[in-house]
This record gives C-alpha cells, sequence and structure tokens, in this order.
C-alpha cells in the first residue's frame, strides 16, 4: 500500500472513531436521563451502575449504530477531501476512479470484519450484561417470564411430546404434568404425573406420583410409582420467554437455539431467524454504505459537506425504514426471515450501482 492508501484509511479511521465517542456520549446522556429514577431506586453507587450496566450498553449501542457511524465518517471526511480539492490532485496525478474507490472497499471490508466479530461474539455477552441490570431493576420482573398459572405444551425430540396444566417459573414446578411417546403415528408410551419439579441437586425433573402406561404387542402394561426422576432434554430456563434472549446469544449459541426451538415447535422462530440473518447482512450493509458515501462525497459541491451530510441522513433514514417494514412482515407475516434481512442490501446495491454510474470519472 502507498501513501495514498494510508492517508485514507487513517483519517476514515480517526473520522469513525471520533463519531462513534461522540454519538457514544450523546446517547450516555440521553439514556442516564431517562433512566435516573429507576437508578435512584435501585440503591446502587454511580460505579456499580456504570459496571453492571453501561459497560454493556455502550457496546449495545455500537452494534446498532455501527452502520450509521461507518456511513457519516465516510461522508464528512470525503467531503472535506472534495472541498479542499485533495480529490481533484488525487485524480491529476492519474490515479483511476475505480483505485480511489478501491481504498474505500478496503476500508470497508475492514470495518464489516469487525463488526462481524463483534456481533457474533463480543456485543452478546455486553448484551448479556446489560439486559440483566434492566431486567431487574428498570423493566416489569415478569415481563421475562411465562405468565404464572400458564399452560406449557411442547416436543422435546423428534417423538416426544410434553405438557403441563400450569408452570411456575420462579418455583421451576408445575402440576398435571403428562409426556407421550409415539412410534410412527401410534402412541406407545405415556407417563403421567401429578407435580414435576427441577432438582438443582440432581439437575433432573423430580415427578410425583407417577402412572406409566408402555403399549406393546401383547398390550398396555402401567406401573405407578410415588415419585421418579427424568431426564426431559429440558432445562428450567427453556420454559421462560426471555425478551432479550435473541440478543444475548453469541451466532454459534443463536444456531443451536434456533434447532432446539424448531424441534419443539415454539413459535417466535421467525424473530430469531431474522436476528441470526442479519448480523451477516448488517456486515454487507456496513460495505454498501461505505461505496454509497463515498461515491455520493467525492463530488464537490456548492453546497459544500452540509449537502453531503443531509443526503447522506436522507438515505440512512430510507434504509432504516426499509430495514424496520422487512422485519416486521417476517415476524408478523410470511416473509422468509432470510430474504427479511437481506432486502434493504439488495435495493442499496442497486442505489450504489446508479450512483457509481452517475458519478463523475
Amino acid at each position: 500500500m502507498k501513501k495514498l492508501e494510508w492517508y485514507i484509511l487513517k483519517q476514515l479511521l480517526l473520522t469513525f472513531l471520533t463519531c462513534m465517542l461522540i454519538f457514544t456520549v450523546i446517547a450516555v446522556a440521553v439514556d442516564s436521563s431517562e433512566k435516573t429514577d429507576d437508578f435512584v431506586n435501585s440503591g446502587l453507587t454511580t460505579s456499580q451502575i456504570i459496571k453492571q450496566y453501561y459497560i454493556g450498553f455502550v457496546p449495545y449501542i455500537w452494534g446498532m449504530l455501527y452502520p450509521l457511524f461507518v456511513f457519516i465518517a465516510v461522508i464528512y471526511f470525503t467531503s472535506k477531501m472534495a472541498m479542499r480539492s485533495e480529490i481533484i490532485a488525487i485524480f491529476a496525478t492519474g490515479t483511476t476512479y475505480n483505485r480511489w474507490l478501491r481504498i474505500y472497499l478496503v476500508g470497508g471490508l475492514f470495518f464489516a470484519a469487525v463488526l462481524w466479530v463483534a456481533t457474533a461474539f463480543w456485543i452478546p455477552k455486553a448484551n448479556d450484561l446489560r439486559a440483566t441490570f434492566q431486567a431487574r431493576y428498570i423493566d416489569n420482573p415478569s415481563a421475562a417470564e411465562v405468565q404464572r398459572g400458564s399452560s406449557v405444551y411442547l416436543r422435546t425430540d423428534s417423538n416426544t411430546y410434553i405438557g403441563m396444566r400450569y408452570y411456575d417459573t420462579s418455583g421451576k414446578m408445575g402440576n398435571n404434568f403428562f409426556l407421550n411417546r409415539l412410534k410412527g403415528r401410534e402412541l406407545v408410551f405415556n407417563l403421567r404425573a401429578d407435580m414435576i419439579a427441577w432438582d438443582t441437586a440432581q439437575r433432573k425433573w423430580k415427578l410425583t406420583n407417577v402412572v406409566e402406561r408402555t403399549v406393546g404387542p401383547r398390550g398396555e402394561v402401567m406401573q405407578e410409582r410415588p415419585e421418579q426422576f427424568i431426564n426431559l432434554n429440558l432445562q428450567p430456563a427453556d420454559l421462560r420467554h426471555d425478551n432479550y434472549l435473541k440478543d444475548k446469544l453469541t451466532t454459534p449459541d443463536l444456531e443451536r437455539y434456533i434447532k432446539a426451538e424448531e424441534l419443539r415447535g415454539n413459535e417466535g422462530v421467525n424473530t430469531l431467524k431474522v436476528e441470526k440473518y442479519r448480523r451477516t447482512a448488517t456486515c454487507v450493509s456496513v460495505l454498501i454504505m461505505t461505496l454509497i458515501g463515498a461515491v455520493l462525497a467525492g463530488r464537490k459541491t456548492r453546497g459544500g459537506s452540509g449537502v453531503h451530510l443531509a443526503l447522506g441522513i436522507i438515505i440512512a433514514a430510507v434504509f432504516i425504514m426499509f430495514d424496520r417494514f422487512s422485519t416486521v412482515f417476517s415476524v408478523k407475516g410470511n416473509l422468509h426471515p432470510f430474504i427479511a434481512a437481506w432486502i434493504p442490501n439488495v435495493i442499496f446495491s442497486f442505489v450504489a450501482i446508479y450512483l457509481y454510474r452517475k458519478a463523475p470519472k
């Protein structure tokens, strides 16, 4: 790499870090003003709030606004270069437009790679810290749990179904439990119990007043037991509805959880799938928005940086609108999660191609 490449990439990185720092300070200031009463009611000191909440909140904001940080940094820095006629001087040396744009492509790939690693492994760990604090001190404690008195019915493996009439998430116990095991379309095993509770010592489910029926070629065999331990391939945490779960899981854990939820036949899998596909799609969005910003701001205009920033904000707003609409259509409708996550990228890829063809070279 020559001096030109290092100069542009260095200035782009510094502008990005400055932009990220400014937006982080604003986000923390706004969030702290909204949650002042909650912080006071929690009884925690300032250092405890920072360690238990804001250390997780800041990476969450970075992950959410990362494409916007990159887009604004590219537009602002490139616009300044255009206003100082630096881009004209670069082209005057014989540098082609494609070679100049290729520098931004390298920068976009770098930013996209950092975001991919962060969203897959780092940010979920920070979200776990933030979500734990928010669920404990800010949200309604019952918001992340199944409502008491609710019934449960799900599949634990390919041929086993369980259910209970009542399940208490705080006590990790329920009543009127049943288990059915099928072979093809025929019922071959049925188990019923008056009570079911999680035993923390053995890490198994304890059943009380068990009636077990096995259906075989020679008829039905019934057994009764006062109590029995059973492994259901199911943890108490699996029976809780955590609104922050998709944000707290790393990408490998998220993929495993999606497979388990599909096996159990639970609802809300589309939300998890959209999150899975979006983690990759957002990284590609960073690359696309980097190229759009470079092409858009690389031309010298009378309005200066203000015009470029205004156009950039409009494009970013339209991108976010497409992203929100596609998510709603997938979660609430029948739109495939992969399509929902990638629709904005497909649309704005054509926008990038159009701006590239119209750009003066």
